[in-house]
């Protein structure tokens, strides 16, 4: 049965790790994490601080849990290592310079890049679409002003305030603990630099509104998720750890969806 790495173990890892291990879709071989932290992997997970480390534990697949340094710090080593890197954090891919450096080690280890739908929905559709050719995809965030936390430092308002318009990449770039979904959203349609994003803090949204609107030759696409705060930390989608561990489990499953 394959073996799964972990960069970082927080909220995310946590929730990932528990469902794995109740779906016997594998062991967690080994968790990376900073120095000063071992004592946060749980008992039966091996706690590294290095890649070198990570990869010495013999996983096939590492899922980064940790946010968009860790990305280009980390997936490098792992992908030309011949292992495959789960990347939670997708608006690391913004950065040109870090595409590149994951894209070559991929291809000199003979690796893969993965890319889970995180916080939102319809990705399978968007992609799907692509094939025959899109002509606009829109993303818009709507969130309570302080779940946007130092990402947009705003004081309690009345009435919605947009924080950004403009491409996904920019919106990725500016805006790392809140934008990943746009990154997601523009990779499985019209790339970063074509795909419109707005992201808004609205003290009457009802929690993380995610919605995405899509034209093309093949029909349009609408949709509109809002997501539960996850547990184990409220700045974070329930959902996205549920994918999270959506995707590690389906490697292992007879029947995949």
């Amino acid at each position: 049965m394959p073996g799964i790495g972990l960069i970082g173990y927080g909220g995310i890892a946590r929730i990932a790790a528990r469902l794995v291990h109740e779906q016997d879709a594998g062991p967690i071989v080994a968790a990376l994490v900073r120095p000063g932290r071992e004592d946060t992997v749980p008992a039966g997970v091996q706690p590294v601080t290095s890649a070198e480390a990570l990869i010495a534990a013999g996983p096939d697949i590492v899922a980064e849990c940790a946010g968009q340094p860790s990305v280009g710090e980390f997936g490098p080593k792992i992908l030309a290592a011949g292992i495959d890197l789960m990347v939670i954090s997708i608006g690391a891919l913004a950065d040109p310079t870090v595409e590149d450096a994951l894209r070559d080690a991929a291809q000199r280890g003979t690796s893969h890049i993965l890319l889970p739908a995180g916080a939102i929905g319809g990705i399978d559709a968007l992609a799907a679409m692509r094939l025959a050719g899109l002509e606009r995809v829109a993303y818009r965030s709507r969130k309570p002003p302080r779940a946007w936390g130092k990402d947009a430092d705003i004081a309690e308002t009345a009435e919605p305030v947009v924080l950004y318009s403009g491409s996904a990449r920019e919106a990725a770039l500016r805006y790392p603990k809140n934008a990943n979904v746009a990154a997601t959203v523009a990779l499985a349609g019209l790339g970063l630099d074509e795909t419109k994003v707005e992201l808004v803090a609205d003290p009457k949204a009802p929690g993380n509104v995610h919605e995405i609107e899509a034209e093309g030759p093949s029909g349009t696409f609408k949709i509109t998720l809002q997501g539960k705060p996850s547990p184990e930390n409220p700045r974070t989608s329930a959902l996205t750890a549920l994918s999270v561990a959506r995707a590690l489990i389906n490697r292992s499953a007879t029947i995949q969806i």
